[in-house]
Parts: structure tokens; C-alpha cells; sequence
């Protein structure tokens, strides 16, 4: 009699399995099906000046929301749950490598500083005044049991701009200057935001003193110099490893294995040490680009340029088509439902915040960043600071990520407040990034014309030689010609030679190129391999 029961048991669980099994097939299909769909009509609206594609693919998403919705009769919307997991630790990874790989290194580190300022002290300030404006207005609007815990997380939660949506807004051809600015500080947003967002969870905040405001800010300033040693030191062993036993003489494969797993362990290591993963892994991109690209073979320079890309590409589409999907989801509508004028307030109040919080820091630190600039061409401008303002007020995955840790348990959430702000959150990213984003391009053709000619260096130069070098090797990255010769005259007849760089460059050459490799270090013939004799010490 018993093990009849236990044989039924077994029975309904392995049905019960199989049918979670098929569920999981038919969502993989549907979402393969989707990016294919997002691909494709991306390269159809190139050439469109409002649409980009992480706007054609939340517009996908919740076009398909609403057909699953028709077709479950308003049961479900959900093909995949929202999962932190799935975000953390499979999608933003590669964003942000391919993010560091790809950033033109010169421009990043020439305004390092002002980066530093507005993507870490910016977002100090932003947080602070979303958070004191939460306080003051939301615990007068009887939402539900929100605490200064909450308000202090939503604080974190929109401080938070979209990186992966500034990308695609500007252009780094175009706009080098402000591309490396707003995406620079993006990355170090990003960071700085989960970073708060995790320092937060650790503190009693009911006893708020000097000693946890300092105890706060130590903490913070220890996982930041940290996270990015760790990134340093990674991309530094990855280059080490790859120039010492000169993996590609016997197989490209293991080089591209290597070059991509280093980079993913740097993320799940900084992950494991309770460190900034995000920086981790941008830094261990810049070095990577610096050093240990120019360590492997030709083959494999194009292979890893393209296959991080491609990577970095397919997770942004999978982010924003799972963000609209997920936007549609009835549970958590059904709950905050029953105020829909709350709802709206809440997220109009946020949203102001938002631009108030940005206009906090970008005008004042703009100013500050100004007085340190010694010609008129290096300071920014006042329409560039309209673009610095406007290009980081997109909310993405970042802050729907963050929302999901604070306000569900396991993507589900039964209290009325904490209802209220996820579907707010999901309102104020959906509305950021589609009217934001679609308004990015028109409004730098407007305020900037003439953009390409007044910021950038003088194209003539590369342009001469671009077409003999990107055949050979398929990259942006740093090619390894050195032609580039009249930015650096016109750095001497605008700046003094003893700055930074030049310090940098001195130091780079004499001691951590011998060991590390990277540009020169490797013969390179464009068209022929590259000769081992010389490369093996």
C-alpha cells in the first residue's frame, strides 16, 4: 500500500517536472525568437533618429506582454521571472567588460577625475537629495509600512542611471568627450549605487550618528579602491599568464577560453569577496585592452574584439526585452491597483526627484571641474552640461534589479507599499528610457552641431591610414601603429609635457611592459602571423 502511494508521488512529480521542463523550452524559444525579432529591426532602424535598439527591444517586450496577457486571459504576462540572479551574474557581466574593453583608454583617463567626481560624488549627491525628498514628501502620503531603511534604498535604487542606454544614445566617434564623460560616470554610478544599495542593508539606520555616517563612508571607500585593485590585478595575471607561455602558438582557442574566463572570474571573485563586481570587471577590461590584448595572436585579437561584443550585445537586448516584459507583470499591478492615483503620484514625485538629483550635481560639479581647467577647450561647456544631465537620467536593469532585492521576496510581494514602489520603479524606467532616450539624439544634434568638429581630436591622421590597419585587425582598439601624432603636439601646445600621461607613459614603458607585454612589445606585421622566435623569452 505504501509504496504504491510513493510510486503515485514519484508519478505526479515526474509530470510535474516535465511540464516545468516544457515551460522552460517554450520561454527559451519565445526569447531566442524575440532577440532575432530585436536584431533585425534594429539594422532596419539604423538610420532612425528617435528609435535606438534597447527602445526596440522594450517596445518588443511589451508588445509581447500584451499578447501573453490576451492569450492567458490576464493570468500571466510572465514567460521568466524577474531573477537578481539572472541580471548580477549572466547578463550585466559582459556589458560592462565589453564596456571597459572598448572605451577609448586616453579620453577615459584624461577626464578620470571629473569622471571620478561625477560618477561617485554625484551620485552622493543624487542619492541624498532623492532620499530626502522621499523622506519629506512619500511618509506624508500614507503608502504603507515604508521605514528610512526604504527611503534611503530608493535613494540608492534611482541614483542609479542606465549605462547600457547612454551607450547606445551617444556616439563615441561623434562625441568623444562627452561619450567618455556620461558613460565613464555611468559605470562608476553603477557601481557607486549598488555599492550604497549593499552598505545600506549592513547598518542599523534607526540610530543615525556621526560615528555610522563615518563607518559608512570607510566602508564605501574600502570597496571602492578595492574592487578596482582586484580588476587591476586580474587583467594584470591574465596578460602575464598569456605573454609568458604564449598560449597561441598552439591554439587560439585556449587563448579567446582564457582572455574570457580571467575576465568572468575577476566579476564572481569580487562577487564572492562582497566587493563592486561592476568596477571589478571594467578595470580588468581596461587592462585587459592595454595589456594582454596585445599578447595574443592576430587571429585572436579580432575573435575576442568581436565575440566580447557580440556577447555585450546580446545580453543588452535580452535586458531591455525582459525589462518590458516584465513590466507587464498583473500580480504586483493587482496589488497597487487598488489606488491608481497613488501609483501615478508616487511615480511622478520619483521621477521629479530624478531630475532634480541629476541637475543637483551635474550643474555645481560641472562649475567646480571648470575651475580646474586651464583653456577654454577642456572645460565643459553649458549645452554639454544639458547633455551630461539629460543623457543620465535614463533608469534601467540597475534599478529594477535593486527594487526587486528591497521591496520582493523571490520576484513576489504581498505588502501594499512595497507594490506601490516596484510598479512605480518599473513606470519611472519604462517612462525614462523611452521619452529620455528617444530625445538623447535630436536634442545633441540641436544643442551640439558642430559637435564632431569642436571636441574631437583632428581626424585626418587616422583617417589616412584606417582602412590598411581595420581590415587587419577588425579593431578600434588602440591599434598597434602608433600614427596618431598630432593629438599628442597639440596636448604639448595646450598642456605642459610633465602631466600625468606623460608620467604614466614613463613608468608604463620602463617596468610593467617588459613584464606585462602590450603594445610594441609584440612584433606586428599587418597580414603575416606573428613570429614566435621573438616572442618566447
Amino acid at each position: 500500500m505504501g509504496m504504491g502511494v510513493v510510486a503515485e508521488q514519484l508519478a505526479r512529480l515526474g509530470d510535474a517536472l516535465t511540464t516545468s521542463d516544457h515551460a522552460s523550452v517554450v520561454s527559451i524559444n519565445l526569447f531566442v525568437a524575440l532577440l532575432c525579432a530585436c536584431i533585425v529591426l534594429g539594422h532596419l532602424l539604423e538610420e532612425n533618429r528617435w528609435l535606438n535598439e534597447s527602445i526596440t527591444a522594450l517596445i518588443i517586450g511589451l508588445c509581447t506582454g500584451v499578447v501573453i496577457l490576451l492569450t492567458t486571459k490576464g493570468k500571466s504576462s510572465h514567460v521568466l521571472v524577474f531573477s537578481e540572479d539572472l541580471f548580477f551574474i549572466y547578463l550585466l557581466p559582459p556589458i560592462i567588460f565589453n564596456a571597459g574593453f572598448q572605451v577609448k583608454k586616453k579620453q577615459f583617463f584624461r577626464n578620470f577625475m571629473t569622471i571620478t567626481l561625477f560618477g561617485a560624488i554625484g551620485t552622493m549627491i543624487s542619492f541624498f537629495t532623492i532620499s530626502l525628498g522621499a523622506i519629506a514628501i512619500f511618509s506624508r502620503m500614507n503608502i504603507g509600512t515604508l521605514d528610512v531603511g526604504d527611503f534611503l534604498a530608493i535613494g540608492a535604487i534611482f541614483s542609479a542611471t542606465d549605462s547600457v542606454c547612454t551607450l547606445q544614445v551617444l556616439n563615441q566617434d561623434e562625441t568623444p568627450f562627452l561619450y567618455s564623460l556620461v558613460f565613464g560616470e555611468g559605470v562608476v554610478n553603477d557601481a557607486t549605487s549598488v555599492v550604497l544599495f549593499n552598505a545600506l542593508q549592513n547598518f542599523d539606520l534607526n540610530h543615525i550618528d556621526t560615528m555610522v555616517v563615518l563607518k559608512f563612508l570607510g566602508n564605501f571607500l574600502y570597496l571602492f579602491v578595492s574592487s578596482t585593485f582586484l580588476g587591476v590585478f586580474s587583467g594584470l595575471l591574465s596578460a602575464y599568464i598569456i605573454k609568458k607561455l604564449y598560449i597561441g602558438r598552439h591554439s587560439t582557442d585556449r587563448e579567446v577560453a582564457l582572455m574570457m574566463l580571467m575576465a568572468y572570474l575577476s566579476y564572481m571573485l569580487a562577487e564572492l569577496l562582497d566587493l563592486s563586481g561592476i568596477l571589478t570587471v571594467f578595470f580588468c577590461g581596461i587592462v585587459m585592452s592595454h595589456y594582454t590584448w596585445h599578447n595574443v595572436t592576430e587571429s585572436s585579437r579580432v575573435t575576442t574584439k568581436h565575440a566580447f561584443a557580440t556577447l555585450s550585445f546580446i545580453a543588452e537586448t535580452f535586458l531591455f526585452l525582459y525589462v518590458g516584459m516584465d513590466a507587464l507583470d498583473i500580480e504586483k499591478w493587482k496589488f497597487a491597483s487598488d489606488s491608481p492615483g497613488k501609483s501615478i503620484g508616487v511615480s511622478s514625485i520619483l521621477l521629479g526627484l530624478v531630475l532634480v538629483g541629476r541637475a543637483a550635481f551635474v550643474f555645481p560639479l560641472s562649475f567646480l571641474s571648470n575651475l580646474t581647467k586651464k583653456t577654454a577647450l577642456e572645460k565643459i561647456s553649458w549645452r554639454q552640461q544639458i547633455v551630461i544631465w539629460w543623457a543620465g537620467l535614463m533608469r534601467g536593469a540597475v534599478s529594477i534589479a535593486l527594487a526587486y532585492n528591497k521591496f520582493t521576496r523571490a520576484g513576489h510581494t504581498q505588502l501594499h507599499g512595497n507594490a506601490i514602489m516596484i510598479t512605480s520603479t518599473i513606470t519611472v524606467v519604462l517612462f525614462s528610457t523611452m521619452l529620455f532616450g528617444m530625445m538623447t539624439k535630436p536634442l545633441i544634434r540641436f544643442l551640439l552641431p558642430a559637435s564632431s568638429n569642436s571636441i574631437s581630436d583632428p581626424p585626418s591622421p587616422k583617417s589616412l591610414h584606417s582602412p590598411l590597419l581595420t581590415s587587419m585587425l577588425g579593431s578600434d582598439l588602440e591599434t598597434a601603429v602608433p600614427i596618431v601624432r598630432p593629438s599628442s603636439l597639440r596636448m604639448l601646445l595646450t598642456k605642459p609635457a610633465h602631466t600625468v600621461h606623460y608620467y604614466w607613459r614613463k613608468f608604463d614603458d620602463a617596468l610593467m611592459r617588459p613584464m606585462f607585454g602590450g603594445r610594441g612589445f609584440v612584433p606586428f606585421s599587418p597580414g603575416s602571423p606573428t613570429d614566435p622566435n621573438v616572442l618566447v623569452e
